[in-house]
């Protein structure tokens, strides 16, 4: 029997989930998408530094939508990646879990904590896909915006 006055914990937020294990997956999520928000951002800067461009703003929707759809195609590559070590059976229960939820972002990362919670190496293999994706972009980068000029060529227009 619990007592009404103690329901939540002192150092439990009142709006986090009370069972154990959605507080783990919340935490899951949470570690994820801030993973992710640091790969697609620091690709974005990356990226602007080599074709000298300024960083990105944070009040510019251009950049706002520009990050967006990264975040979407490494979620999309991270899925595509991971979900090939898993077992054909097991691939179902990954799928559930995405379309529980509502919106494509959400299933996105939802199907993330059930591979973090499927792979014991889902950390690694999140790093290889991270290095893959930053090469593919930067190389895109470099590529798009021509011959990347020096400072004097900068300085007097070469």
């Amino acid at each position: 029997m619990t007592s009404p006055f103690f329901g939540t914990s002192i150092r439990r937020d009142p709006s986090q989930p009370a069972r154990l294990a959605a507080r783990i997956d919340a935490e899951v999520r949470d570690r994820i998408e801030e993973a992710v928000d640091f790969v697609c951002l620091d690709v974005m800067v990356q990226a602007r530094r080599g074709r000298g461009v300024p960083a990105p703003a944070a009040d510019s929707a251009a950049d706002r939508a520009e990050f967006e759809a990264d975040v979407t195609a490494f979620l999309e590559r991270l899925e595509r990646d991971l979900t090939a070590a898993v077992a054909i059976e097991r691939r179902v229960a990954l799928t559930a879990a995405g379309r529980a939820a509502s919106e494509p972002r959400a299933c996105a990362f939802a199907v993330q904590v059930a591979l973090a919670k499927e792979l014991p190496d889902y950390w690694p293999r999140f790093d290889e896909t991270r290095e893959r994706h930053a090469a593919e972009r930067l190389a895109g980068a470099v590529s798009s915006g021509g011959e990347r000029r020096g400072l004097l060529g900068r300085l007097f227009g070469l």
